[in-house]
């Protein structure tokens, strides 16, 4: 099964990885890291609560105002 990682830079360093498709969260020092903990952590969430999947996520970008 392919689903999808949105990773991002934490403050303290290292990165914090999410799965939009089931909303498991977790973080690592390393993208390589970060993503493996995300892989376990989303596989024993289907294991709880399995899920059925009526396609992938749009990921796009969009810009505020004040920061533009």
């Amino acid at each position: 099964m392919e689903l999808t990682a949105i990773l991002t830079p934490a403050p303290e360093g290292g990165y914090v990885a999410l799965n939009p498709e089931t909303g498991t969260t977790t973080q690592g020092e390393t993208v390589e890291e970060a993503l493996s903990n995300l892989r376990e952590a989303t596989e024993l969430y289907l294991e709880e609560f399995p899920t059925t999947f009526i396609g992938r996520p749009l990921l796009t970008t969009f810009r505020v105002g004040a920061y533009a």
